[in-house]
């Protein structure tokens, strides 16, 4: 199995930038399609992006598309979240996940076995 270690979150103005980050140890880090998710108070858990295990394909929803961008560095056992022109409503606990059944990407939370315990980002105007 894989461990997974959120960081990176914090406060920040709307409009600003954040990078969070997923550290991973366990088993081999390369063999897990990875992604993000994120719930904000009182609502469901949230597809954010998805990267394939090598790197190759990425997905993410409208909502964040050409704002947020995923990527990961197989050699350092870690995932990113590159996000921008942030939005009040991109307020929440930000989660990453890994699935060792999936082998491009999904948006589907149920495709995902591990979690990390998520990391709070909080957009204020």
């Amino acid at each position: 199995q894989v461990q997974l270690v959120e960081s990176g979150g914090g406060l920040v103005q709307a409009g600003g930038s954040l990078r969070l980050s997923c550290a991973a140890s366990g088993r081999t880090f390369s063999m897990y399609a990875m992604g993000w998710f994120r719930q904000a108070p009182g609502k469901e858990r949230e597809f954010v992006a998805a990267i394939s295990r090598a790197g190759g394909t990425k997905t993410s929803p409208d909502s964040v598309r050409n704002r947020f961008i995923i990527s990961r560095d197989n050699a350092k056992n870690t995932l990113y979240l590159h996000m921008s022109d942030l939005k009040l409503e991109d307020t929440a606990v930000y989660y990453c996940a890994a699935s060792s059944r999936v082998v491009t990407s999904s948006d589907r939370s149920t495709d995902y076995d591990y979690w990390g315990q998520g990391t709070l980002v909080t957009v204020s105007s």
